[in-house]
């Protein structure tokens, strides 16, 4: 196993690549045994040097982006850099999967670190399909109190968010972005509710944006050049 993350926090960066700055990589040790590189980039940025540079000759046979603190559910997969990375390796063709534990505060990694484990164990077995990966959210309690793992689509929970303005030491004004998670998922199919509620929840996600519903309706629409 090697680790390729990013050398400080890199929340909510959603799959930002870095094009105009240099990255540096920096191997890191636990006492004197190598274990890992540090990348002043995003975590999509540690998926890509790490497959076409760091292990170009040994490429990994499955990326796993986190353990992360803090749940990736409903529309934060979107903001997601955790799932994004997990999303980067599908698109160079690497099974991937992407693992949070539901809590900013006081986490519990153990169940979560075993549960990533074997589910790594199972797509290496059993594969997954071409531009899916697996989106895992685990609560923030002990074994014995999780209630299951449950297989989820995305729910629509979201953050209420507002702008907080405040003064510098030179009395100029910057703003601050805060708020709060709104759980308003009540059907217990989505992620958020199944989280909410103890269970694990796996969702496989894809990365084709595309409304197929959509697509004859809107070719419909009498379009001329």
């Amino acid at each position: 196993m090697t680790v390729v993350a990013p050398d400080a926090e890199r929340s909510a960066v959603g799959h930002a690549i870095t094009t105009l700055t240099p990255l540096r990589v920096k191997e890191f040790s636990q006492g004197r045994q190598p274990v890992g590189y540090a990348i002043n980039g995003t975590p999509a940025d540690c998926v890509k040097i790490g497959v076409g540079s760091i292990l170009k000759s040994r490429p990994p046979d499955l990326v796993v982006s986190g353990i992360n603190l803090g749940p990736n559910t409903a529309t934060n997969i979107i903001y997601s850099g955790t799932v994004s990375a997990a999303t980067e390796a599908r698109i160079l063709g690497i099974p991937s999967m992407a693992i949070s534990l539901a809590t900013f505060v006081d986490p519990d990694w153990t169940y979560a670190a075993a549960l990533g484990r074997r589910l790594g164990a199972l797509i290496l077995a059993r594969g997954l399909p071409r531009k899916v990966l697996l989106n895992v959210n685990v609560p923030n309690l002990p074994r014995a109190r999780i209630k299951g793992i449950k297989i989820t689509k995305q729910g629509d929970s979201a953050y209420v968010e507002e702008y907080e303005m405040r003064h510098d030491p030179r009395r100029q004004p910057y703003y601050w972005l805060s708020g709060s998670y709104q759980m308003h998922d009540e059907d217990p199919s989505t992620d958020a509710w199944a989280v909410a509620n103890g269970y694990v929840s796996i969702t496989p996600v894809t990365f084709d944006l595309t409304a197929h519903d959509l697509l004859a309706e809107v070719a419909d629409w009498g379009w001329k050049v």
